[in-house]
This record gives C-alpha cells, sequence and structure tokens, in this order.
C-alpha cells in the first residue's frame, strides 16, 4: 500500500512539471523553474526507497531522495526572497549554494563513514520491511539547515506583507501554503512512526500553489512587458487596472506624476483611494461610460513659478493578455509643449507652424516606434524567426529600388516610401498565435498550420485597429494589405483568401518575395539554410505561379544586392 502512495505521489509531481512547462514563459522565476525540474527527482528517490529490499539500493534512493530535502528546500527560500523582493547579494546565495552542495557531498558518503548514518539496518519483521536507522551528526546538521530555510522563508513573507507595498498579498499569502505544509511534512514523518514520508506530498502540494503564484504573477507583470516593448521614453508614464479595478502597478514615471500610486498596495481597490478621485478614478469611469473618451488632460502645477506647470495626456485603453482583456492601461505622456502652442496660437502663427510641424514629426516618429516596438514585440515570441522583420524589411526596400531602375512599373513615392514603412509589420498577427503553436521547435501539424494561418488575417485586423484614427488613409491601406495577403500566391493557391493574379494588392506581392527568400536563406528551427543559388532556383521557380512574373526582372536584379545583404549578416 506505501507503494501505491510514493507511485501516486511522484506521478502528480511529474504531471505538475509537465503542466508548468507547457505555460512556462520566458519571465517566470528561475528558482520555480528548478524546483519544478528537482522535484519529481526526489520524489523517485521516495519511491524508489519504499521499493528497495537492501541496504544498497536503499542508499541509491535516499541519496536521490536528498536532492529534494537540500536543494529544493535551498531554492524555495531563494524564491520566498525574490517573490517578496528581498534583495541578496549575489554572494550570500553563492555561499548558501556551496553550503548546500557540502552537504549533500556528505549524503553521498551514506554507507561509506558515520557522518550521516552511523548505521542502517533492513531487515524482515513478520512479513513487514523495518527499516533501522542510526543517524550521525551530518544529519543534525541536515536540519539545521532545513528549519534555517523555513525560517528564512516564514520571516521574509511576514516582511513582505508589513513593508512591501508593490508585492499583492494574495501572492505572499499563497506562499505560506508550502511553508506550512513543508514544516508539517517534516514532521509528519515521526506522527507516521516512521512507516509514511510526507514530505513527497508537501513537494506536490508546493507544485500546485506555485503554478497558481505563476499565472497571478503574469497578470501583474503584463504592465512590464508592455513598457518595455511599446514606451521608448523615459516620460511616459504606465498605471495598469484591472478588470475589477485593483491596482496591479505601475512604473516610477507614472509615480512622479500622481505621487499617491506610491503608497498604494498591489491588489488595492482604487476606488476607495479618495487621493485617486479626481484622477485616475474619474479617467477610468469616464471610459467605461463611453470608450471613445479615451482621452484626458492631467495639470500638474508648479507653486513656486506657474512656467514650469506640466501637462499631461492621459490615453486610455483596454489592457489584454493573449486574446482576453485583463483590464485597462492608461499611458501618461509629457504634453506640456503642445499645450503652450496651443495657448500661442493667436498671437505666433508663423511661428508656431513650425513648431506644430516638428511636433507633427515627432508624433509620427513616435508612431513609428511603437508600431516597430509591437512588430519586435511579437518577433521575440516567436523562437524561429529572429532578426525576420529587419531582414525583410531590407529585402522589400532592395526590391523597391530595383522596380524603380527598370521603370517597368511606375510607383509612386508615397507607394515606395509606405511599403518600406509598413513591411515590417507583415507578420503582427502573430500575437494572436498560441504559444504552443508559434514557439513549437520543429514543423507543424496539419491542425497547428491552420492555427498559424490565422495570421494574416488577425495581423489585417490588429493593423486596422491600430491606425483605425489615423489621417494617413494610404499608408493604412498597404499597411493591412502587406499583412493580409502577403502569403497569397499568384496561382491562386494561397491564403487567406485564395485571391489569384492581379486581385492581390501589388504591396502584397512585393512583400511575398522578400519574406520567402528570407525564410529560404536564413535558419529555423526545423531547417538550415539554403544556398544563395538553390533559394534563387525556387523563386524563379515560382515565377508565375507563386508569385508575379512582372517582378521577375526586378527579382533579378536585386539577386547579387540581396546575397551581399544576407552575407554581410554571417
Amino acid at each position: 500500500m506505501n507503494i501505491v502512495y510514493y507511485e501516486v505521489i511522484f506521478a502528480l509531481s511529474f504531471v505538475l512539471s509537465v503542466i508548468y512547462v507547457f505555460i512556462w514563459r520566458k519571465h517566470y522565476n528561475t528558482d520555480i523553474t528548478i524546483i519544478f525540474t528537482l522535484v519529481p527527482i526526489a520524489n523517485l528517490g521516495y519511491l524508489m526507497q519504499a521499493m528497495a529490499t537492501d541496504v544498497n539500493s536503499y542508499i541509491r534512493a535516499t541519496q536521490i531522495a536528498y536532492i529534494g530535502g537540500c536543494f529544493v528546500m535551498f531554492f524555495f527560500a531563494m524564491c520566498v526572497l525574490s517573490l517578496c523582493d528581498i534583495k541578496l547579494y549575489k554572494y550570500i546565495r553563492f555561499v548558501g549554494f556551496v553550503l548546500v552542495s557540502i552537504l549533500y557531498g556528505f549524503i553521498l558518503t551514506i554507507g561509506k563513514n558515520e557522518f550521516f548514518y552511523k548505521d542502517l539496518i533492513i531487515k524482515d519483521d513478520f512479513g513487514e520491511r523495518l527499516i533501522i536507522k542510526e543517524y550521525g551528526p551530518m544529519h543534525t546538521v541536515f536540519y539545521s539547515f532545513i528549519f534555517a530555510f523555513f525560517a528564512i522563508s516564514f520571516v521574509s513573507i511576514i516582511y513582505g506583507i508589513i513593508r512591501k507595498k508593490q508585492i499583492p498579498n494574495r501572492v505572499l499569502y499563497m506562499l505560506f501554503l508550502p511553508a506550512i505544509f513543508g514544516v508539517m511534512g517534516y514532521f509528519g514523518y515521526a506522527f507516521f512512526k516512521g512507516t509514511i514520508e510526507t514530505v513527497p506530498l508537501t513537494y506536490v502540494v508546493a507544485q500546485v500553489v506555485y503554478i497558481f503564484i505563476v499565472k497571478r504573477m503574469s497578470l501583474y507583470q503584463v504592465g512590464d512587458m508592455v513598457v518595455e516593448a511599446m514606451v521608448q521614453s523615459g516620460d511616459v508614464g504606465f498605471i495598469s487596472i484591472d478588470r475589477k479595478g485593483n491596482y496591479l502597478g505601475s512604473n516610477e514615471t507614472a509615480k512622479s506624476i500622481i505621487p499617491a500610486l506610491r503608497e498604494i498596495k498591489v491588489d488595492k481597490r482604487l476606488m476607495t483611494v479618495k487621493e485617486l478621485d479626481k484622477t485616475v478614478n474619474h479617467w477610468l469611469s469616464i471610459y467605461k461610460e463611453d470608450r471613445r473618451k479615451n482621452e484626458n488632460l492631467y495639470l500638474v502645477r508648479e507653486e513656486t513659478n506657474e512656467n514650469n506647470n506640466r501637462y499631461f495626456k492621459i490615453i486610455i485603453n483596454p489592457l489584454y493578455f493573449g486574446k482576453k482583456q485583463y483590464g485597462y492601461q492608461m499611458l501618461l505622456n509629457d504634453d506640456t509643449k503642445n499645450q503652450q502652442y496651443i495657448a500661442l496660437m493667436d498671437n505666433y502663427n508663423d511661428e508656431l507652424e513650425e513648431k506644430v510641424e516638428q511636433k507633427t514629426k515627432d508624433i509620427i516618429e513616435m508612431h513609428n516606434k511603437l508600431i516597430l516596438g509591437m512588430a519586435t514585440m511579437v518577433e521575440s515570441r516567436d523562437n524561429s524567426t529572429g532578426g525576420h522583420i529587419k531582414r525583410t524589411s531590407i529585402g522589400v526596400q532592395i526590391l523597391i529600388d530595383e522596380i524603380n531602375n527598370l521603370g517597368e512599373l511606375k510607383l509612386s513615392d508615397t507607394f515606395c516610401k509606405n511599403i518600406i514603412k509598413a513591411a515590417p509589420m507583415h507578420d503582427i498577427g502573430k500575437i494572436a498565435v498560441d504559444d504552443a503553436v508559434l514557439r513549437k521547435p520543429g514543423r507543424f501539424t496539419d491542425e497547428e498550420y491552420e492555427k498559424m494561418k490565422k495570421h494574416s488575417s488577425e495581423g489585417a485586423r490588429i493593423i486596422r485597429e491600430i491606425l483605425k484614427d489615423t489621417d494617413d488613409e494610404d499608408f493604412k491601406m498597404i499597411a493591412e494589405n502587406v499583412a493580409h495577403y502577403h502569403h497569397e500566391r499568384w496561382d491562386g493557391s494561397g491564403y487567406p483568401e485564395g485571391l489569384k493574379g492581379e486581385e492581390i494588392p501589388l504591396e502584397a506581392r512585393i512583400m511575398a518575395i522578400a519574406d520567402v527568400y528570407d525564410a529560404l536563406v536564413s535558419k529555423r528551427v526545423y531547417k538550415e539554410k539554403m544556398s544563395f543559388e538553390e533559394a534563387d532556383r525556387i523563386i524563379m521557380e515560382g515565377m508565375g505561379q507563386h508569385f508575379d512574373m512582372s517582378l521577375k526582372s526586378a527579382y533579378e536584379k536585386a539577386r547579387p544586392r540581396l546575397e551581399k545583404y544576407y552575407e554581410s549578416l554571417e
């Protein structure tokens, strides 16, 4: 019966580790990842202990099981310190790891000396296996380490609850569970009179809790990912709020603009904070009533010098994680100069026009950076296309140059500028593709390929939403077409619409050549890169089938420049 217990515990720990691997994201805490790696190994050791019939096999199993006692408990304590935002010097962590490793070294000497076990006897007692252990001095040291790790964990959690306002309390409370169960686990062995080890069960409980913690922490880190990917300037503040109106976090710029944010705990319901009634709460209530009213102006007054007053434009949008809306995001942009321009409009028209023109250029530049930032953020999720958007953008530019040099197709300057600007956005729809498909290290199944194919239509939808308020209709149309139709084929065998011939917009036909060429001559997780000769053969064979035959001459002229560019990347 005991063996069944250990088999079930090992199976559960293994399944939970598999689940963790499935939901893993690169920003997850490293210590938690190590814990999920070690727990199944430790529980396997306990299972092997239960099955051991002689002293030697029992010793080997014990040495495996103590991986948990030594290293899992160490990384558990390190994880608690990290989640409680308690900074630990690297050398202290290193010294701790070295000490734990030395302790485990003594465990590996079991059966060779008396440091850890003085004696170990397995005998049959009327059909029941009886294990008699006599502990050595290092076993006492082992228990000292264990309870030191528990003490560090409990103190850190309590400290975090009392002092750390930016750490979500529900995460801190959840951390109590594995700590409490851990203590109970080490006393449970004595309670069951040495017949059942309860420590493996506590490891499984810890795994379950940590899965909930990492899922919750992902929600709080959405703000950080958006800020890193989209907000390039330190002048931009960011506030994130969940759908229930609970505070998820903000960056340092937002706290400097609205100082009351510094005193608010994560998960605090903002409607209960009176200091925010005229700012965050007011803006959010207006937006909830009418989604079109997502902009506000906020004045920060300087009491000593009115000329130093600062204006901030508040922009509110839904906060998404994947396809699901989790709450709201507020961007606080310094709009002081723009407001000063408006105030001076009546008296300084000539001067104002020049400044407005420069301001417009700045806004367009920021807009372009945000678009490129989003494209880069999408590419960072795809482990097979690193640098793809930059390379294909250069490829499109080379093709456009050669089309213009030939003069067979009359392209306007506006068209050329817009397609080059839109090229980085062609795969933006991959943001809607599930990570399990997008990051798969190999070729897709038919079902996975169908999911991946949706990125083109999703890209068109996303671009339509991003650019819906822009006045540049030409760029909006070209960007949407490039994302939507760059996988269409001249013979009608492409996707998502199966367009044929000149039904496919010219910008998408040009993008298709650059996209396929890059895919052929670049290394992917499922293939090695092709030679330029082999890639050229495939492109040329595709003329009139995959690609527009009228672009053949331009491609042939562009080939030397394309090869020279890709050679420069090696």
